[in-house]
């Protein structure tokens, strides 16, 4: 049986996929373009699927950028904040109902092709900065999807209690490729080491024992 995955191009989501081929899952992969502002991500996205040889699809709904007030990510009037994340802070990265909207594109497609699972990488340490990542989400989630069509689907969150370090250690085991990943949400030529995704990021290769493949001798 098939899984979707939701495949951002950041470390998370292929880690997630190199964890589901290890599982010998059959999976496809879904990337979106909703105007996000790193929308580089999607060519990280295009790489991951490419390297684990998986069918990969990009939906383009740039459409929806100007419903999607308030956000740092989608909002050119509101900066992207940086340093660690703090209550004042976390929520200007929040894209509204962003996981809602891709797990039900996910799911209809899931639907259309008879997958039975959909999967994303929320893991713990997201749970108090995004809403749409907490157990509780997910669990609302699993009813909506049980009530909306006569076939069931589930929505599987292997990564759920792990913190991101955990997520980068089991990745390092995986050799999955995280030359290939983007996480920096300003989305220039290189990571900007300053925004919370950044600095997240850089804790959770100092878990794992690793350098981050996309910087340089030079970085801070």
């Amino acid at each position: 049986m098939q899984t979707i995955a939701l495949l951002s191009g950041g470390m998370d989501s292929c880690v997630l996929l190199a964890y589901l081929i290890a599982q010998h899952k059959d999976t496809a992969a879904l990337s979106v373009h909703y105007g996000q502002r790193h929308v580089r991500e999607l060519d990280a996205a295009r790489k991951i699927a490419a390297h684990f040889a998986v069918e990969h699809h990009v939906l383009d709904l740039v459409c929806l950028r100007p419903l999607l007030k308030g956000s740092s990510q989608t909002d050119d009037a509101v900066c992207v904040p940086e340093g660690h994340y703090a209550e004042d802070t976390m929520k200007l990265t929040v894209v509204p109902n962003r996981n809602m909207i891709l797990l039900s594109i996910a799911g209809a497609w899931a639907l259309s092709r008879g997958a039975t699972a959909i999967s994303y990488a929320a893991h713990a340490g997201d749970h108090t900065i995004y809403p749409d990542c907490r157990p509780a989400f997910v669990a609302a989630m699993n009813r909506a999807f049980g009530l909306c069509d006569w076939k069931a689907i589930r929505v599987d969150v292997p990564f759920q209690f792990m913190s991101k370090g955990e997520i980068a250690c089991l990745g390092k085991k995986l050799q999955a490729p995280f030359e290939l990943t983007w996480t920096c949400y300003k989305g220039q030529e290189r990571p900007c080491e300053q925004c919370g995704a950044c600095q997240e990021r850089a804790e959770a290769f100092g878990c794992a024992g690793m350098r981050d493949p996309l910087l340089g001798k030079e970085s801070r």
